[in-house]
């Protein structure tokens, strides 16, 4: 079994961009192509798929040598490499990185020897090179920068006979590059010099012909431009020019290659078209794919591809012939060997016996893939794409059950879901439109066609009885449908109910759940981006009136990106939301009261999507699947904030779309969009929990989150302001026996975090207290008064922010607030005062003068200070003008780059003073200034004034 807990075991989809390459050999028949970022090795005889996993980014291209035995493939991005894969056993054997750590590949080739290997980078500028890829060097033999006008190549390919020259086809010209050990050149002649003024159109690919230097390129307007060297050049060279152009179809040619000794060419009718090297034809045949573009011909690898056999002369088996094979202008029939044809309709078919037989081996989407969905209690898969075509397999048996083309629509479909009953599948359009289809045949229900959007559908959920159905538009809107009902269990259509835009920016999520009342009802809650979750009040909503319930801001700061009712740990009801700031919050269902935040994974993006894995037998532990912008992971329940409790890979490197979870939880299916692909992802929750023990158990994880770890300087001082803490609340001045405990009061809490560098809101604080407070509530009906040290430091690092204080923030806040001036977005000192007391979590006069006083190097209870002067002091000390470059290192305390001048501010070793003014005014901690200090505009201005007071802060 494999050590990842995620491992993809199938995958739904192909690169029409990327070849199709044929692996058949006589021992095995199976093609290759690409999925994303994976390949996929086919054997389409016993349906079974080999992964390729490796690649970070995802797959551009592809080559294959000549004996099918070595595989190599590239990508283009980040980190982009090319992978030499054995294709009998499906291990990599070589790596070769692109020197440009943000290029990677566009094109590969290999040589007919398949020694070495011609690569074009993706990056800027562009690199031809080629590379001995079977020895120890992680350096190209020779390579040559193409000059930007020629940069743009989707085709590139060796000579058949010298390993010495290339060509390479873009779409305005045709590179010939000739190499040898220790230089490369390249040529690109015009098309015009020898006076052609015919269009030819765009080209296509290019070959050189077998047994001799002359090259062929075909072109999107039907022709073969046929190239030469000039008469004067006497030995084979690259430096070529414009010989001949032949027309040979009406229609553009897709491909141009060699089979066995004729010259082969598809166009886009669906011909494939043999030549002899004078380019007169020798035979034709029709594919019946459609008439769509040929994306790639490759042959079977068998010892002769042909054989020549006496002409029939019965007239009866003559018509017959032609009508099946279309065979014209030849006196021979020639027996052609088996090979694999691609199309720009993601569709791969195998020709087989003279071309009698064409069979489809595989046909995708060739359109963005973003509705996916799973039946609720069958193996059966539900995938829609932007080529309008809905398909549904069986997972288990990796085979199609139905299949249905709407490109009759108008629109594209972008969601789709299943009803819980499994009785129809529901189609959300682009032009918002809606249609409810039979599960079973994918026709359409009467009288269920809904245009009541205006805006693509992104989302469709059903109560858990079927009884409603409810959708979410980009245009903000929540839609209601209600359910004809026969009898009491299966609805038979659904009828529409009202509309509401209760958002004023996008819906992240829409939720039904059932209400905890004596008689459970379906209740429907949305979640936007506006900061807001909004419940609906179903059971009073009438015909085009859907009532809100309730509306309430959730939020301060942070942005919600999704969420997803929380299984029952408790006898509480939650539902947990994640956010862009890398927090997991847990909130009460029926209070909406926030009683739990955690750190979340921290793996490039926030959390696009979170779902809960339903229960596999009778184990206890639940999980979580989620994804982010371009990976997926799973995360052990209950939420703690521990991060080795979580794991990710790369899922699609181009985004993913949408994520779903199969009804018994074994698989987690993730679809690309863009890049039209569906995975199947086996879960492996053994491996998850082997992780999370690695990582340590009870609060080492978190030790280790703490810089300088249990034994570190950060942690000893924390110490120190705990008990200082505890010393505090008994009194500073007392006599009497001090009573040491190990927790403190949970009103010290505030004081503790603001000393240790942590300056949370007021409202962060209270939804710190009331985790602590209510954390033991329904189970022992007290509060939780006091918390230990392990609880302050799972606190700290859960509401902390999740990548610290940056200097960024300050440099944003002042362009957000202030007004352009010769030295950068500056503030005036009135200006800022006023916002602090007006926007946001607004601060009293004598909370901002405490608190800038101290940011200023005076503390409140500075004997030095006279009373009621520390107004006076921010007039002498505050700048009247402040940009962010002033405001960092005049009020911050920050050294910038290239100070030389010490902070301002002390670096909080003395640990009395920073108990003593880490709050600022009895509990109110000088408003509450710190990490998301409310309101809108004015958050970040806050964040950076309270980061001030952190001891020896270091600005990333």
């Amino acid at each position: 079994m494999s050590t990842s807990a995620l491992n993809v075991v199938w995958t739904y989809g192909l690169n029409v961009n990327v070849p199709v390459l044929n692996l058949t050999d006589g021992r095995r028949k199976a093609v290759m192509y690409a999925s994303s970022h994976v390949g996929v090795m086919y054997d389409y005889e016993n349906n079974k798929q080999y992964i390729l996993q490796g690649h970070l980014n995802c797959i551009t291209c592809s080559c294959l040598s000549e004996d099918k035995r070595w595989l190599l493939t590239g990508d283009k991005g980040p980190n982009g490499a090319v992978i030499a894969w054995d294709t009998y056993t499906g291990v990599p054997i070589r790596t070769l990185y692109d020197p440009n750590p943000d290029g990677g590949f566009e094109l590969v080739t290999l040589n007919r020897s398949g020694r070495y290997l011609a690569t074009l980078t993706g990056g800027h500028p562009k690199i031809l090179a080629v590379w001995d890829w079977t020895v120890e060097n992680e350096m190209p033999l020779v390579s040559v920068e193409l000059r930007p006008k020629h940069s743009l190549q989707n085709h590139l390919r060796f000579s058949f006979d010298s390993d010495h020259f290339l060509v390479s086809t873009g779409s305005q010209y045709v590179l010939f590059v000739e190499w040898d050990e220790k230089h490369i050149d390249y040529f690109a002649p015009e098309l015009a010099e020898k006076g052609f003024k015919k269009p030819v159109g765009k080209f296509t690919q290019s070959m050189y012909q077998k047994g001799n230097m002359r090259a062929l390129t075909a072109t999107t307007a039907g022709f073969i431009v046929i190239w030469e060297n000039d008469e004067q050049i006497k030995v084979p060279s690259a430096d070529k020019q414009p010989f001949k152009i032949a027309p040979i179809y009406k229609t553009g040619i897709d491909v141009i290659d060699y089979m066995d000794r004729f010259v082969v060419v598809t166009d886009r009718g669906g011909r494939l078209t043999l030549f002899d090297d004078d380019l007169t034809e020798v035979c034709c045949f029709y594919l019946e794919l459609g008439d769509v573009a040929t994306t790639s011909l490759s042959f079977d690898f068998l010892p002769s591809r042909f054989s020549v056999k006496k002409k029939k002369t019965s007239e009866t088996e003559e018509k017959e012939r032609k009508k099946i094979l279309a065979v014209a202008h030849s006196e021979r029939e020639l027996e052609i060997g088996d090979f694999m044809v691609a199309t720009s309709d993601a569709v791969v078919a195998v020709a087989t016996n003279n071309v009698k037989n064409v069979k489809v081996i595989r046909q995708e989407h060739s359109g963005a893939v973003h509705a996916l969905s799973i039946h609720p209690f069958q193996p059966h898969l539900v995938m829609g794409s932007y080529a309008n075509w809905l398909k549904v397999w069986n997972y288990e048996t990796k085979t199609t059950l139905v299949s249905r083309s709407f490109r009759h629509l108008t629109g594209f479909v972008h969601t789709c879901a299943f009803d819980p009953q499994g009785i129809f599948i529901v189609i959300g359009l682009t032009t918002g439109a809606l249609h409810v289809l039979d599960s079973l045949t994918l026709k359409q229900e009467e009288g269920q066609a809904f245009h009541m959007a205006h805006a693509p559908i992104t989302n469709i959920v059903f109560s858990s009885d079927s009884r409603y159905m409810a959708t979410a538009d980009a245009d903000y809107t929540t839609t209601l449908y209600r359910a004809f009902e026969v009898g009491k269990r299966y609805p038979r259509g659904y009828q529409y109910v009202g509309r509401h835009r209760a958002h004023y920016k996008p819906i992240r999520d829409i939720l039904f759940g059932l209400t905890v009342d004596d008689i459970p009802k379906p209740h429907l809650v949305s979640l936007g981006a506006d900061r807001r979750l909004v419940e609906y009040d179903l059971e009073n909503s009438t015909k085009d009136n859907l009532v809100v319930a309730r509306s309430e801001r959730i939020e301060q700061s942070a942005v919600p990106c999704c969420m997803t009712w929380y299984p029952p740990f408790t006898k509480e009801h939650f539902f947990v939301t994640a956010n862009d700031q890398y927090k997991f919050k847990l909130y009460n269902g029926v209070t909406k009261m926030c009683r739990k935040t955690t750190l979340g994974p921290t793996y490039g993006s926030p959390l696009k999507k979170l779902l809960v894995v339903p229960e596999q037998g009778s184990d206890s532990r639940r999980y979580g699947a989620f994804v982010t912008e371009d990976k997926v992971g799973l995360i052990i329940l209950p939420l703690d904030g521990n991060p080795q409790k979580a794991m990710t890979l790369v899922a699609h490197p181009s985004g993913v779309s949408r994520l779903r979870v199969s009804h018994d939880g074994r698989y987690l299916f993730t679809a690309g969009g863009t890049d039209s692909a569906v995975h199947m992802w086996e879960i492996n929750l053994t491996a998850l929990e082997a992780q999370a023990k690695l990582g340590g158990e009870g609060l080492t994880p978190f030790y280790n989150m703490l810089e300088g770890g249990k034994d570190g300087s950060f942690f000893a001082q924390l110490e120190d302001f705990f008990y200082y803490a505890l010393i505090k609340h008994q009194g500073t001045q007392t006599l009497n026996r001090r009573i040491v405990s190990t927790t403190i009061p949970l009103s010290e809490l505030p004081f503790v975090m603001r000393a240790i560098g942590f300056y949370p809101s007021e409202q962060e604080m209270e939804d710190m207290t009331n985790e602590v407070k209510f954390s033991r509530y329904v189970e022992t009906g007290k509060y939780v008064q006091e918390v230990d040290l392990g609880w302050v430091i799972q606190l700290y690092v859960n509401y902390r922010p999740a990548f610290g204080l940056s200097l960024d923030k300050v440099n944003w806040a002042f362009h957000v607030l202030g007004l352009p001036s010769p030295d950068g977005d500056s503030l005036s000192r009135g200006q800022l005062l006023d916002l602090l007391q007006s926007r946001g979590e607004h601060m009293t006069e004598k909370e901002l003068a405490d608190c800038l006083a101290t940011l200023l190097g005076h503390s409140t209870e500075d004997p030095r200070l006279p009373p009621d002067q520390a107004a006076s002091l921010i007039d002498r000390h505050l700048p009247a003008e402040l940009t962010a470059p002033v405001f960092t290192r005049k009020v911050l305390g920050f050294s910038l780059e290239g100070d030389d001048e010490d902070q301002d501010l002390s670096d909080g070793d003395d640990t009395a003073a920073a108990i003593e003014s880490g709050g600022g005014d009895d509990d109110t901690g000088g408003g509450g200034v710190g990490v998301g200090g409310g309101g809108k505009d004015t958050a970040a201005t806050t964040t950076a004034a309270a980061a001030a007071a952190a001891p020896s802060p270091k600005p990333e």
